[in-house]
């Protein structure tokens, strides 16, 4: 054994590689590694094999930066004394993957699982950046529970034209609008969609992919600063240097995920969450990564805990800044740091550092007061997600930090029933029911109009759809009304600015009450409440419920096929029900092959 590098403790590796009981067996696990040059001293040696979960490849560009990350990662690993083992991961990449890339998390999640658990590998640099690339790999550290460190790839960045700022995703939102209106053309539409994404990297917005790699690091699995490093940036490639460093001490101390993935550290994200501004997304993907910890997380703590929280961050799309910004405001430590002052977190827990995180936060006050606010002096105050239920579903949210002036004034300030509407609903079965007939003049939408997507649910979809932030027939987006209420069982690209009630749960396809409402019916909000009810007499709701769901589109292909019949509801965080019992399975080392 190598006296410069002898390990602290066995390590699961080692029963591959060096073991006296099964020389045949070892032979066998050292031969084909051997082959390209690799050679049998170091796998004997007893330093940790580390493994660099790739997610970057051409079919994931969000992530392609890992590509070369990796090196910076191999590099770290080697000077601190380990040896580098780099394996794909199944790709996930929201833009393009059809028909949602929530199929692929919990597709990435079990793939993951299965490497970690039968292969050698002691610890692993977690390589995350878009949207669901970040909880995919979360939840089977969580399952296999062997020393594991995030490293982001960073947001692109800022996009801009004409002198202004144009944010990923959310110019999109902006710019199928004012198609829509007349306002610009299609060449114009593309020319817009291209600068917003400037770079190498993922969103550059507080979209999803922003606000995963950012609770990532709030809870306390990431190195300091690491989630708003611009993908570009020099210190993108140091962190990645420092993760491969740190992740083999981690290792040699056994610091696995059950001792940072808490309770007291998913409430904390859910406080983070809130102050950043983040995607509505936060919500099934930190419930789904609590349930594989086996952290119990209810849904009424993301208003006890997380509503009541002022809005910090000024990046869009709940507000004005974009990614580069804030990273040099301080990143997420800023944010931290301004919540640690109001005691509004629980920071003295572990993280991947080895130091607490209070420890980790010292010093990290922001210079820049426009992009990260005091927390006395707050962008907006009670910021977070509002819970909602009725007879519409047992559960939805709401984004509070994105309800516009303008849409307050129309819905929720009538005097004396402030924070309290009532709409007509139109009802669309899936977005292409909702694209044919959106501008159909016989459905009479108007501004006192609630539009309603179902079908959109993990059943219903299947996997749940980001199609419930629904524009304005073009007539009405002509005449200056740019958003409308809209509700649904599906769920809503983080870089939206729209205030939807998503994650409806149960979805339709599971019997939920939006199966049974119908075009015409009125549908009462009462965010005071927390209510969110069709006003239908009773007996002629009980008269629909005798009628079947609504019918949902075939499965395509097998995984979709075996999704539906394991997946939970956007509530619990849609996750493979029958993957939850799973925990720790990396301290028990599989069977020999042989």
């Amino acid at each position: 054994m190598d006296g410069d590098h002898k390990a602290a403790r066995r390590y699961r590796s080692q029963d591959w590689f060096d073991n006296p009981d099964h020389i045949d067996l070892t032979a066998l696990y050292l031969e084909r590694f051997m082959n390209h040059g690799v050679t049998a001293a170091e796998l004997r040696s007893g330093r940790p094999i580390i493994g660099i979960a790739q997610s970057g490849s051409d079919l994931s560009p969000c992530n392609r930066i890992h590509v070369e990350l990796a090196k910076r990662v191999r590099d770290g690993i080697r000077d601190a004394g380990g040896i580098p083992m780099e394996f794909p991961l199944h790709p996930i990449f929201e833009n393009c993957r059809r028909p949602t890339a929530a199929l692929d998390r919990n597709l990435c999640y079990l793939g993951l699982v299965e490497i970690l658990h039968g292969y050698p590998i002691d610890a692993v640099v977690l390589t995350t950046g878009c949207d669901k690339t970040t909880p995919a790999q979360l939840m089977a550290a969580a399952t296999v529970d062997i020393p594991a460190i995030v490293l982001s790839g960073g947001p692109m960045l800022d996009g801009w034209m004409d002198g202004e700022l144009v944010g990923s995703g959310a110019a999109i939102w902006k710019g199928r609008r004012q198609l829509a209106a007349g306002e610009i053309d299609g060449a114009r539409f593309l020319e817009i969609a291209a600068a917003s994404a400037p770079s190498a990297g993922h969103c550059n917005t507080m979209g999803t992919a922003s606000t995963m790699n950012a609770l990532a690091e709030a809870l306390g699995m990431s190195l300091t600063g690491c989630a708003a490093i611009p993908a570009p940036y020099r210190e993108r490639g140091q962190i990645a240097y420092e993760s491969g460093r740190r992740i083999v001490e981690m290792a040699r101390l056994d610091l696995r995920p059950s001792a940072i993935l808490t309770r007291d550290a998913f409430l904390d994200a859910i406080v983070v969450n809130a102050a950043i501004g983040g995607s509505t997304n936060a919500q099934p993907h930190l419930m789904a990564m609590a349930r594989h910890a086996g952290v119990e997380l209810h849904s009424d703590d993301w208003m006890e805990y997380g509503y009541d929280v002022p809005l910090l961050l000024n990046m869009q799309p709940a507000g004005k800044y974009l990614g580069e910004r804030f990273h040099r405001a301080g990143g997420v430590p800023a944010v931290m740091w301004e919540l640690l002052q109001a005691g509004r977190l629980r920071a003295g827990r572990p993280t991947v550092t080895g130091l607490s995180m209070a420890e980790n936060l010292a010093g990290c006050e922001s210079g820049d007061r426009e992009m990260v606010s005091r927390y006395g002096a707050p962008l907006k105050e009670r910021a977070g997600f509002l819970a909602l239920s009725g007879n519409l579903f047992d559960f939805a949210i709401m984004k509070t930090s994105v309800i516009s002036p303008a849409f307050r004034a129309r819905y929720l300030s009538a005097p004396g029933s402030e924070g309290v509407f009532e709409a007509r609903a139109v009802v669309f079965d899936g977005s292409a029911d909702y694209h044919a007939r959106i501008n159909d003049p016989a459905l009479a939408i108007d501004e006192n109009t609630i539009l309603v997507m179902r079908g959109a649910g993990p059943l219903g979809w299947p996997g749940s759809a980001e199609v419930v932030n629904m524009q304005p027939p073009d007539a009405l987006l002509r005449r200056g009304v740019m958003n409308l209420p809209t509700l649904g069982d599906g769920r809503q690209s983080g870089t939206s600015d729209s205030p939807s009630i998503l994650n409806a749960s149960p979805e339709s396809a599971a019997g939920g009450g939006l199966a049974y409402l119908r075009s015409g019916d009125t549908i009462r909000i009462d965010l005071n409440l927390g209510r969110c009810d069709m006003l239908v007499d009773a007996a002629e709701l009980a008269r629909r419920r005798r009628a079947p769901p609504p019918p949902v589109t075939p499965s395509q292909t097998p995984w979709q096929e075996l999704y539906r019949a394991t997946v939970g509801q956007l509530e619990s965080g849609a996750c493979l029900e029958l993957a939850l019992p799973y925990r720790a399975v990396g301290q028990t080392l599989p069977r020999h092959n042989h």
